[in-house]
């Protein structure tokens, strides 16, 4: 039975409605926890904070700026900061007050000592910095003033800057200035170190890739300017770099590392040169391994699949030919090649001592798979393997991340995935919503969607000071529930603060435990029934279609006959596979029907490829018995080895053979093969001869031809043994006729010679 709906389901739902759809790889802009108020004629942001929590001394420092959205000039502009009389208390009030209007009051304005900056004049869209700086005890003192105690009463307090000035419209009517332009945030107070809240940051590091036809990456300028130090991708491992020796938890798509390392070689394109010598390996039988199944083919980094002549282990002399073939690379290419070679240099670093999680290889759409393709999900584990080049540390399999998991897909995973949901997908439980859950007999951790989403506004939720606000709010009401739950952050894609070293230090607090989501894991887990689970439609109308998988399959089932038909290379079909898993990745859910267009173009490009075998028979065959030979020509008319077999598809009565099972074509040669046929039954035969790859699938050229077996009966086998006897009869009389003629002839002349003369 479901339990009754509070508000904070609906809340969360709000939370993570626009956090749920964003699969692109630029910066995540998480769902606005309230809107910037449109009425507002100054706009007014918290950039630096500090300290993070209630201090028992000293002072708390906001700075930020101050914006004139007006269209006449603004002056005189004072700036307060201000704070709540009473605090917030549990997830539900949290989640209540960031979705509060902009212009509903939440604190007072603290006077006494101000106003605390002071900005003479602002014209339209004009901006400057301001510094507002208030000692605690004021603090405590307002609050006390306004009924509450700022000192025993521990919870999350709002907190902000009021700017308060004149405009040219009313400079001269003598009135008090009024409220302006505000900007709000979350203060925690926590007492002592005892009972420390757990809190996970997951940080997630995936994006889009796009391939051109060739095989290569597809914008190699858009690669070199996320890769930058501050790009989308660079900032991400900079926000790693600030964390120092602080763990957190990476959630990595293997295929992003991959296609980094196809950049920083020079981002070649899909290569058909030969990539092992036949006779120096102990198993020629491994050309024939399935290339998506990385148990049957060798094991290989990244970088030693590439097609790059310096790591093949082709023979010397092959090596320097694809050399001669291989284009050199475009001005864009190889800014990317730099751009990820430094990006590489400084991920190996920014993951040292943190746990990292391997997705799916490609970043599966698991929720779509599960319900069109579950052994995609099985091969895109497998292929992520246990390693994440180019770190040297292990790592453990990861899935999720995103908002929303359906149940199909948690059934589907494997027993060791960490799974990473979010508390939207039980917004039902309300407060009672566990960090670890068990669901379907798997364990899941559910991050928080608040947390992910920021500030109240109406200045930037997203900006670094508003999200660890809200990081350490969320914190602070778990500390003070029972049971205490731990806080699990998945941190918006592309998400980097603009201060990421102030961003960490505000988290470091003695009551909150910074930890990774496997130390959470291996916390209680609260049963949850499958009827809590919500996967609302829109997702699953966003989800990748049957379709989509097909197109990947396509893609991958050519690339695997491509590999199967080279003679010399054993990894052109798990380039195609990679290729095939990264178009079925979230990213994709923005514009499918592109990436399948993708798909088909690079499938076409393999089948050229494949079409270069031909197989020409001759254009009739007659058997005067019951069976007879005849012969087909094999053309190769690529730059490379292929090995091939020749199959007859024919009627059952019809049986085609050849005493060579595997026919091996030098590149650009052609070759005769000897075929038998053999049938049993008078007429004529169609037949078609097929070039196959080893595997035994299609390719190249078919060849039509008929065959007519003329079989010839005994009785006329009868009468040409009669008239060959006659014939030899004939023959034989008239030799002995010749040799009695040829004995008599010498007799003649000599009676002629004994005669007596004439008288």
């Amino acid at each position: 039975m479901l339990r009754p709906l509070s508000l904070l389901p609906a809340l969360m739902v709000v939370a993570a409605t626009t956090w749920a759809g964003l699969v692109g790889p630029a910066p995540a802009q998480a769902a606005q926890a309230a809107p910037a108020d449109p009425d507002a004629p100054l706009s007014v942001s918290i950039e630096r904070m500090s300290p993070a929590t209630v201090p028992e001394r000293g002072r708390v420092t906001i700075q930020g700026r101050v914006t004139n959205d007006d269209d006449v000039a603004w002056s005189t502009i004072n700036l307060y900061p201000f704070i709540s009389a009473q605090p917030l208390t549990t997830r539900t009030e949290i989640a209540e007050a960031a979705l509060t209007e902009p212009s509903a009051p939440v604190g007072d304005r603290v006077t006494t000592g101000g106003p605390y900056d002071t900005i003479d004049e602002l014209q339209p869209g004009e901006s400057l910095g301001y510094t507002v700086s208030v000692r605690a005890r004021d603090l405590r003192a307002h609050v006390a003033a306004q009924g509450g105690d700022l000192t025993g009463a521990a919870g999350v307090y709002w907190f902000g800057v009021h700017a308060l000035g004149r405009s040219a419209d009313d400079a001269g009517d003598g009135g008090a200035p009024t409220a302006d332009g505000r900007a709000r945030t979350f203060l925690p107070l926590m007492g002592g170190s005892k009972r420390q809240v757990k809190t996970a940051l997951v940080v997630p590091l995936r994006s889009a890739i796009p391939y051109d036809a060739d095989g290569s990456l597809a914008d190699p300028a858009s690669w070199t300017e996320s890769l930058a130090p501050d790009g989308d991708l660079g900032s991400v491992v900079g926000l790693g770099e600030a964390a120092g020796s602080r763990p957190l938890t990476w959630l990595v798509d293997p295929a992003l590392t991959d296609a980094t390392a196809r950049l920083a070689a020079g981002n070649p394109g899909r290569s058909l040169g030969a990539t092992v010598d036949p006779e120096a390996t102990e198993d020629p039988d491994r050309l024939l391994a399935d290339p998506e199944d990385p148990e049957a083919t060798p094991s290989a980094a990244p970088e030693t699949a590439l097609p790059s002549p310096a790591t093949s282990t082709a023979p010397e002399e092959t090596q320097d030919e694809d050399a001669d073939e291989t284009e050199a690379p475009s001005p864009a290419e190889t800014e990317a090649a730099a751009a990820a070679t430094g990006w590489r240099e400084r991920l190996a670093t920014a993951l040292d001592r943190s746990q990292v999680l391997a997705l799916p290889y490609g970043d599966l759409d698991v929720s779509a798979a599960a319900e069109h393709d579950p052994t995609a999900y099985t091969r895109a584990r497998q292929r992520s393997g246990d390693t994440l080049p180019p770190t040297e540390g292990s790592t453990a399999p990861g899935l999720g991340g995103r908002a929303f998991l359906s149940l199909d897909a948690i059934e589907m995973a494997e027993d060791d995935e960490r799974l990473i949901g979010t508390d939207v997908m039980v917004a039902g439980l309300g407060d009672a919503t566990p960090t670890v859950a068990t669901i379907a007999g798997h364990r899941l951790v559910l991050a928080s969607t608040g947390a992910a989403s920021g500030g109240p506004g109406p200045d930037d939720p997203q900006a670094g000071v508003a999200v660890r606000q809200r990081i350490l709010a969320e914190a602070a009401v778990r500390r003070l529930s029972r049971p205490r739950e731990p806080l699990v952050v998945v941190l918006p894609g592309g998400w980097v603060p603009a201060d990421p070293d102030g961003f960490f230090a505000g988290l470091d607090q003695t009551w909150l435990d910074l930890t990774t989501v496997d130390d959470i894991r291996d916390d209680r887990s609260t049963p949850v029934d499958t009827a809590e689970l919500v996967y609302p439609r829109v997702q699953q109308r966003r989800a990748l279609d049957a379709a989509d998988f097909a197109s990947a399959t396509s893609l991958a089932q050519a690339g695997t006959t491509l590999q199967y038909l080279l003679t010399r290379n054993d990894t052109v079909g798990r380039e195609v596979a990679d290729q095939a898993f990264a178009s079925l990745g979230y990213a994709n859910r923005v514009d499918p029907g592109a990436t399948r267009a993708s798909n088909a173009r690079s499938r076409a490009v393999i089948q050229e490829s494949l079409d270069g075998v031909r197989i020409e028979g001759p254009p009739k065959v007659t058997l005067s018995s019951n069976s007879g030979r005849f012969s087909a020509t094999l053309e190769n008319t690529l730059d490379q080895p292929v090995t091939v077999k020749v199959r007859a598809v024919a009627d059952e009565v019809v049986t085609i053979s050849m005493a060579e099972e595997d026919v091996t074509l030098p590149p650009r040669s052609r070759r005769s093969v000897l075929l038998t046929a053999s049938t049993g039954q008078q007429g004529v035969h169609n037949i078609t001869l097929q070039v196959t790859d080893l595997a035994g699938t299609a390719v190249g050229s078919s060849d039509r031809l008929p065959i007519r077996a003329a079989q010839v009966s005994d009785v006329i086998w009868l009468i040409i043994g009669t008239g060959g006897a006659l014939l030899l009869g004939a023959i034989g009389v008239r030799l002995v006729r010749r040799f009695r003629a040829a004995r008599r002839t010498p007799a003649e002349p000599v009676a002629a010679e004994q005669a007596p003369a004439p008288a």
